[in-house]
């Protein structure tokens, strides 16, 4: 059998592609290191691509309102700065609100902390009245090596304490480089979007066949635009959920309702979970006050939640994406599982994109096989 040049090309192809996968399945310890040093080295970037990619949505919005007032030139720098400075002034917001509340509720369990201090004295006081009944049941400790064992134990932790406070100090230094590099490289991006996007185009149409460049453009846009719509509704859904606590806390005369629904609307942006986060500090700072409306705050929580979870979210952010209830719980389970709350963020929109490609594949299955729609549908 005579095969031409390009049936041995893909043939050599198909064979380095086996040999370098098996390498791979050798070496795992190694290409996982490998992984995340580039991880390490592409970190301000990724992260740069993140945050334009977060940015972009209300910017294009505020772009498209200052085009339409002819500003010509100056419309996309305006918008960044705009941008940024509603961004600011929602986290500037959030901690005017959060930061009395919390102030209020330490100096609260600090005034109580006298008459921890004489409770506890007491306990230990009845303590010490039962140590010689314990001394006297005939049961030998001894308490040399007993100390001796506590103070190696101490010595332990303070030198552990003292090595893991410094690689903490170099993971907050090295986290916050990474974030001011990764910032300023977005906002390069989001200041020359387009062009980035044409020599993309070009690298695409370069190294692949016309075709595959169109279908990956494709994918990419719906991603794009099933992203967006994911953050859009995800950020809809949290201030919906915040102002019915807001309201039902005031309704109910329950202390810190302002501070808990903005707490629980910022924990709400992560998806399905967040709120339970929200819930928990909520009800630690109603307990200070008191504990019995901190209960009452639960069964609230409780009874909000059951409306948010199938009434809300499943409509604002599910429709949003694009995406069946179900799924958008199957989306988030798996993310958590996987990746932690990155991966609750991510997995919603990326098995919305999924979730279209395979039902476009499977429609144009049908098509090509002429399924009538009674047969799928079961209505034969």
């Amino acid at each position: 059998m005579d095969w031409n040049r390009d049936q041995i090309r893909q043939r050599l192809l198909v064979v380095c592609g086996g040999v370098a996968f098996y390498c791979l399945l050798q070496h795992l310890t190694l290409a996982f290191a490998v992984v995340g040093w580039l991880l390490g080295v592409l970190a301000p970037f990724l992260t740069g691509g993140a945050i334009a990619f977060i940015l972009n949505v209300p910017m294009r919005a505020i772009e498209g309102l200052l085009r339409g007032g002819k500003n010509g030139k100056f419309s996309r720098p305006l918008a960044l700065i705009l941008t940024l400075a509603a961004v600011l002034g929602v986290l500037t917001l959030a901690v005017c609100v959060i930061g009395p509340g919390v102030g209020e509720a330490l100096r609260s369990i600090t005034s109580q902390i006298p008459a921890a201090l004489r409770r506890l004295n007491q306990q230990l006081s009845e303590l010490q009245a039962l140590l010689p009944q314990l001394l006297n049941t005939g049961i030998d400790f001894d308490w040399t090596a007993l100390t001796q064992k506590a103070m190696s134990l101490m010595q332990d932790w303070g030198s552990g304490l003292l090595s893991s406070g410094g690689g903490l100090v170099g993971g907050v230094i090295s986290g916050v480089s990474t974030f001011v590099i990764g910032l300023i490289f977005s906002f390069y991006v989001l200041l020359q979007k387009e062009k980035l996007g044409r020599q993309g185009r070009q690298v695409l149409y370069a190294l692949l066949p016309a075709a595959w460049a169109d279908r990956a453009l494709e994918v990419l846009s719906l991603a794009g635009r099933v992203f967006s719509s994911f953050l859009s509704g995800q950020c809809l859904e949290a201030v919906i959920l915040g102002t019915l606590f807001v309201v039902a806390m005031t309704l109910l005369r329950m202390p810190y309702a302002l501070l808990v629904g903005v707490l629980i609307a910022l924990t709400a942006l992560i998806p399905v979970v967040g709120a339970f986060i929200g819930c928990i500090a909520g009800a630690l700072l109603i307990a200070v006050t008191n504990p019995w409306q901190a209960v009452g705050f639960v069964a609230l929580f409780l009874v909000i939640q059951q409306i948010e979870g199938n009434l809300i979210y499943p409509h604002v952010v599910g429709s949003s994406v694009g995406l069946p209830s179900i799924w958008v719980l199957a989306a988030v389970t798996l993310g958590g599982k996987l990746m932690g709350i990155a991966g609750m963020l991510f997995f919603i929109p990326l098995c919305s994109v999924f979730y279209a490609l395979f039902r476009g594949f499977v429609k144009m299955k049908l098509q090509e096989k002429n399924i009538p729609p009674e047969k799928w549908q079961g209505t034969v």
